[in-house]
């Protein structure tokens, strides 16, 4: 596994992300990493706060939402910078958004433990990436979902 994330390569004035972003300090910072580069498969991981609670011993859906489409967003820049046999942050950028996320819940995610996102890159096209993504806690999956992720219009830039 790579010691440098998928998002330390984006440009600094796209590092504002709640979910990702390196200049939002009051964000989740989360970090995606290729597992099996060849494989297009792809992890994260990220420790729920209590803050994040849904109900007392759970975490709350729209954290675990969140954290599907920024490991989603993440792993489709990377796959897309690998389809065009570039480096990571090589210019000029490529940055991805969500056009669609779709998340279900199959079981109640503990707060407490250390979750594990792991990204499958299933399609590749010129401005979308489709990866599909698994969230677990201690070795349970408790979520699968999937992000649509294209190319960020230059209107965003």
């Amino acid at each position: 596994m790579s010691k440098q994330a998928f998002q330390d390569y984006y440009p600094e004035e796209l590092s504002h992300c709640y979910g990702c972003g390196s200049n939002n300090a009051d964000g989740h910072q989360l970090k995606s990493y290729w597992l099996d580069e060849e494989e297009g498969e792809t992890v994260a991981y990220f420790t729920p706060k209590a803050c994040h609670t849904a109900i007392p011993g759970f975490v709350y859906g729209g954290l675990i939402a969140s954290l599907i489409d920024c490991h989603g967003t993440g792993s489709a820049c990377a796959a897309a910078y690998r389809a065009e046999g570039r480096a990571l942050g090589s210019v000029p950028a490529l940055r991805f958004v969500t056009g669609a996320l779709n998340v279900n819940f199959l079981a109640p995610t503990p707060l407490g433990v250390e979750l594990k996102l792991h990204g499958k890159i299933t399609e590749i096209k010129e401005r979308k990436v489709i990866v599909e993504i698994t969230l677990s806690a201690s070795d349970v999956v408790c979520v699968s979902g999937s992000v649509i992720a294209v190319k960020m219009p230059a209107t965003m830039e």
